[in-house]
């Protein structure tokens, strides 16, 4: 190489490192690379707000066979003027259609429906909470069934009395069981206002009702259990309620009915035992109490689904998400989002999950007196994996 270009190879060099030095120089004293944050923080991108209501809050849901959604509207905690039970349409901007189910005419038979299922016939099961907000007078509460099928039972409520039900009781959610007793047996959640939480097993044919592991550890509130609801931390005060709180209440049955899971509100452990024990009216309360099994810890979890292999899905009120829970216990989540506010009531569809969303942490009660509901409440889906 010639001197000549030698000498413009050195002087582009530096050029170069004369620009460094005037980049190095502009740099913030001490400048690094961004701190690093919570990946878990972001949505997960797969939920969709399918409804928004606006007078109304949606809690109960199942999802027929044929895809058609059904939602129910309680009316314990604010009366509405809308239907109580309806078959949802739903439009690309969130605006609901409803449509009174089965009709018009037996709205007037439901009074506040709450947990929904469907069993393994495809019919409909309500537990009806049997009190409106600001009506003086001890609830009715009632199971409530409903046979969507071409010729089917149509409507059938049975009503649900002492000793069954007391005075504190607050039936909350149901599963079916069509394979024990004459025509099944339904369970029944009783969160319970007060202090005695159970579940109630009801004899489908004869209607006969009855109360098993009352105030057992699995039904029972954690003691001192406390959680975060909307960036604060509560604690359980059976005196003084700051958020949603209670026994069992999330329920959930196996494929093949063999198996109950349930949860009790305040708390964070799954509990399952053989339906074939529970379901039996003379067994002793030792040999129900030993037929529970702990199942493990999940969130705090109010709704539940089974997925045909058994899996179960799970709402978590903390981390605004849903939780899968496979068969060997694993547990993941498949959705979370902020606008899941005390996701509640949920439906499995082929490869979509539809849940409710109440706000039911917000309410007044819970505030002394201060409504801190946000309108819309939402009914939402997630698309699975």
């Amino acid at each position: 190489m010639r001197a000549g270009g030698r000498m413009r190879q050195n002087g582009r060099k530096t050029g170069a490192a004369f620009a460094l030095c005037a980049v190095l120089a502009a740099a913030p004293w001490g400048a690094r690379a961004a701190d690093s944050t919570d990946h878990g923080a972001t949505p997960t991108g797969n939920v969709t707000v399918a409804a928004r209501f606006a007078d109304m809050q949606p809690s109960g849901i199942v999802a027929l066979p044929d895809g058609t959604v059904i939602l129910g509207f309680p009316r314990s905690a604010q009366d509405h003027a809308g239907p109580r039970l309806a078959r949802l349409t739903t439009h690309p901007d969130g605006r609901p259609d409803l449509t009174p189910y089965p009709d018009a005419a037996t709205q007037d038979r439901l009074v506040s429906p709450l947990g929904m299922t469907l069993d393994t016939r495809g019919r409909i099961w309500i537990v009806d909470e049997g009190t409106v907000a600001g009506t003086p007078g001890p609830a009715k509460p009632a199971l409530v069934m409903i046979d969507p099928t071409p010729g089917g039972a149509g409507v059938r409520i049975v009503p649900l009395h002492a000793p069954a039900i007391r005075p504190d009781s607050h039936v909350n959610d149901l599963r079916i069981d069509l394979t024990h007793g004459r025509a099944g047996l339904a369970f029944i959640t009783d969160t319970s206002t007060a202090d005695h939480p159970a579940l109630i097993v009801v004899d489908l044919a004869t209607g006969a009702a009855w109360r098993i592991l009352d105030g057992d550890i699995s039904t029972r509130p954690t003691p001192g259990f406390a959680m975060m609801v909307d960036g604060q931390m509560q604690r359980f005060d059976l005196a003084h309620p700051a958020m949603g709180q209670g026994g069992a209440d999330g329920i959930a049955i196996s494929p093949d009915s063999a198996v109950l899971y349930w949860q009790p509100l305040s708390g964070r452990r799954l509990y399952s035992a053989p339906t074939a024990i529970l379901g039996n009216p003379h067994a002793t309360p030792a040999a129900l109490a030993r037929a529970v099994r702990d199942e493990g810890e999940t969130g705090v979890v109010d709704g539940m689904a089974t997925a045909p292999d058994g899996s179960l899905y799970l709402t978590d009120l903390e981390r605004h998400a849903i939780l899968h829970r496979a068969t060997d216990g694993t547990l993941s989540i498949v959705a979370h989002d902020p606008r899941l506010i005390s996701p509640d009531g949920l439906a499995l569809h082929g490869d979509t999950l539809w849940l409710t969303v109440g706000q039911w942490s917000r309410l007044p009660v819970f505030h002394n007196g201060q409504d801190r509901q946000e309108r819309p409440w939402l009914v939402a889906q997630i698309r699975l994996p």
